[in-house]
């Protein structure tokens, strides 16, 4: 991957968290599917961004992200189906 779609992917997965995080913040109902997914995405489009421009601690932060919003889907997939 070349450096500036490192940078153009990397801004993609900036503003899917953000988005995320503000819609979250925003929302009067938050969908916690849609809100974990986007995360999802957006630590993973991050990771990508990251192995061409790396820095350890960002990439600790997005694998710990993605775990927490792929504990988020599966929550949410699970509280859908007892519903």
């Amino acid at each position: 991957m070349s450096p500036l779609l490192a940078n153009i992917v990397g801004l993609i997965g900036s503003a899917c968290i953000v988005g995320a995080y503000a819609y979250n913040n925003m929302a009067r109902s938050v969908n916690a599917l849609a809100y974990n997914v986007v995360n999802l995405l957006g630590a993973i489009l991050l990771c990508l961004s990251l192995t061409v421009h790396f820095n350890l601690a960002s990439m600790l932060l997005e694998f710990v992200w993605s775990a927490v919003a792929i504990y988020g889907i599966v929550k949410a997939i699970r509280l859908k189906r007892q519903a």
